[in-house]
C-alpha cells in the first residue's frame, strides 16, 4: 500500500512511514494511492463480530507489509481493552429510524480514543523496531490532546507536547491534559484559538531542520492512521442496521473534518452510505462552503461546543484532493489562497463534494434546546456536540433510511453546558473520579512559533 501527499510533491511512503511522518514534507496530507474495497459479502460478514475483529478486517488492507497480522491484531486488542462497553461503539435508539452511535466509552470519554489508543500501540511497535525517539506535537480543540496524552504518557521513547487554546476548552478537557504527572507530558496553553494552535503546528512541521532535530511526529487528524481507525465504526454501525442490504445515513458533529472524512472513505470502500451530513455550530465555515462554494475564513466565536470552534478544517484538504480528481497542483493553489483568507471551489469539485456530503448549522440556543428535548423524549443526556449532530440529523431524516448520529463525547466533559440546558450536572464516570482534586501542570505560551520551538528544545528529554 502506497501513500501520496495531497499536494503531489512529497515522497511516496508505506503505511508505517506515513503514520510516523504525519504531515507530508510538502505541507500536504497523506492518503492511500488507491482505496481498497470490500465486497458486499465481506461487509455482511462483519455482522455480530467483536469490534476488534471487525477493526482488523477493515484496517488490514491499508497496512500492507508494515505490520504482520499478529502484530496488528495484538495492537487492536490492546487499544480497546480499556473501553468500558463490550460493544466498544454501541448503538442507542433515539426515535424510529434515528440512532446514536456512542463513541465515548474509551479512557478519555470521547471519540478520539478510538484512533489515539490504536495509534499509540502502532507507534510503540514502530519505535521498538527502529530504536528512534520522537517528539509528538499536537494541537487540540479539546479532545485530541487528552486522548494523545492518555495514549503516550510514560513511554520511554516519546515526548508529548500538546497545544490547546487558553481559556477555550472545558474545565474537564483542560484537566485531562494538565493533571497527568508523567515527565514526558507537556500541556501548552497557547494565547489564541485552535486555528492558531493548528497553524503553529504546521509551521513547526514545515521547518524541516527543526523537525528533523527533534524527531517531530504528529498525531492530529492530519495523521492518516487517525482517520483510518475511525473508518471502522461506520462499518459496525451500518451493519448493525442492515448494511449492506440497505443504505444508512450518518450525521457527524464536525470541526476539523477528520471524523466525517473517515465516513467518506468507508463509503468509497463499498459501505452503502446514503448521505454524510456535516453538522456545524455557529462556526459554520464547512456548511457555508458546501452551500455556496466559497471557503472563507471568519472569526472564531466561542461556543458551548468548543471542540467545533474551528475555521480552518485541515482534513477538508483530503476531501478537496479527491473532489479535484487527485490534482495536487490544484490543491496546492487552494491552500495558498487560503493563507489570504479563502478560496472558491470549482463547480465540478463542488458537485463532487455534494454527491457525498450534505450539511447543516445549529445555533447556541438550538443546541441547548436539543439537549433538553432529548432528555425529555428519551431520558438520554447528551453533550453539546452530540446535540448539534442530533439537531442537524433531524433536519435530514429520510423515510426508510436509518440515520446514525455520532455521539462524540460523554456529557460529563461539558457539565456547565449540560447543566444550563437541563438543570442536571452529569457525573464523571468512575475512571475519572478525583479529576478535580489533582494538581494541574501546564505552561502558558505566546502564539509564536519561535517561542514554541525554544520551549520544546528546552523541555524535551535528551
Amino acid at each position: 500500500m502506497r501513500y501520496v501527499s495531497t499536494r503531489g510533491r512529497a515522497e511516496v511512503l508505506d503505511f508505517a512511514q506515513a503514520m510516523m511522518t504525519g504531515l507530508a514534507r510538502d505541507g500536504g496530507l497523506y492518503l492511500p494511492e488507491t482505496i481498497p474495497t470490500l465486497s458486499a459479502e465481506q461487509i455482511a460478514a462483519l455482522e455480530g463480530l467483536p469490534y476488534e475483529e471487525a477493526a482488523l478486517r477493515v484496517i488490514t488492507p491499508f497496512v500492507g507489509d508494515s505490520f504482520s497480522q499478529d502484530e496488528l491484531s495484538g495492537a487492536i486488542a490492546r487499544a480497546y481493552a480499556g473501553f468500558d462497553h463490550v460493544a466498544r461503539a454501541p448503538l442507542v435508539q433515539l426515535a424510529p429510524g434515528h440512532h446514536l452511535l456512542e463513541l465515548f466509552h474509551g479512557p478519555t470519554i470521547a471519540f478520539k480514543d478510538f484512533a489515539m489508543q490504536l495509534i499509540g500501540q502502532l507507534f510503540q511497535m514502530s519505535l521498538a523496531k527502529s530504536g528512534q525517539r520522537v517528539t509528538i506535537l499536537g494541537a487540540t480543540s479539546g479532545d485530541t490532546g487528552s486522548a494523545a496524552i492518555e495514549a503516550f504518557k510514560g513511554l520511554p521513547n516519546v515526548d508529548v507536547f500538546i497545544m490547546y487554546p487558553h481559556g477555550r476548552v472545558s474545565a474537564v478537557q483542560r484537566r485531562q491534559m494538565t493533571t497527568p504527572d508523567d515527565a514526558n507530558v507537556h500541556a501548552l496553553a497557547v494565547d489564541g484559538t485552535f486555528d492558531d494552535c493548528q497553524a503553529r503546528l504546521k509551521e513547526l512541521f514545515n521547518d524541516h531542520a527543526f523537525r528533523d532535530a527533534v524527531g517531530l511526529a504528529g498525531v492530529n487528524s492530519i495523521n492518516w492512521a487517525r482517520v483510518l481507525a475511525q473508518i471502522v465504526y461506520y462499518f459496525t454501525g451500518a451493519v448493525s442496521l442492515g448494511a449492506p442490504g440497505r443504505a444508512v445515513d450518518f450525521t457527524v458533529p464536525t470541526g476539523n473534518f477528520g471524523d466525517i472524512f473517515a465516513g467518506s472513505i468507508a463509503k468509497a470502500m463499498g459501505l452503502p452510505i446514503g448521505r454524510l451530513v456535516v453538522a456545524t455550530n455557529q462556526n459554520d465555515i464547512l456548511h457555508r462552503a458546501l452551500s455556496t462554494g466559497e471557503y472563507r475564513v471568519g472569526t472564531v466565536a466561542p461556543s458551548i461546543s468548543p471542540s467545533m470552534d474551528i475555521q480552518v478544517s485541515s482534513n477538508f484538504e483530503r476531501a478537496l484532493w479527491l473532489a479535484y480528481g487527485r490534482d495536487g497542483a490544484a490543491v496546492s493553489q487552494l491552500m495558498d489562497e487560503l493563507k489570504s483568507g479563502g478560496f472558491a471551489i470549482s463547480q465540478g469539485a463542488l458537485q463532487a463534494l455534494r454527491e457525498t456530503f450534505a450539511s447543516g448549522r445549529v445555533s447556541e440556543e438550538e443546541t441547548s434546546a436539543m439537549i433538553a428535548t432529548i432528555r425529555v423524549e428519551t431520558g438520554q443526556v447528551i453533550c453539546p456536540h452530540t446535540a448539534v449532530g442530533v439537531a442537524v440529523a433531524r433536519q435530514n431524516l429520510r423515510p426508510g433510511v436509518p440515520m446514525i448520529t455520532l455521539a462524540t463525547a460523554h456529557p460529563a466533559k461539558f457539565p456547565d453546558a449540560v447543566q444550563a440546558a437541563i438543570g442536571l450536572r452529569p457525573d464523571l464516570p468512575p475512571q475519572m473520579a478525583g479529576l478535580f482534586q489533582r494538581a494541574e501542570r501546564s505552561t502558558r505560551v505566546e502564539n509564536d512559533a519561535e517561542k514554541l520551538k525554544s520551549l520544546i528544545l528546552e523541555r524535551r528529554s535528551a
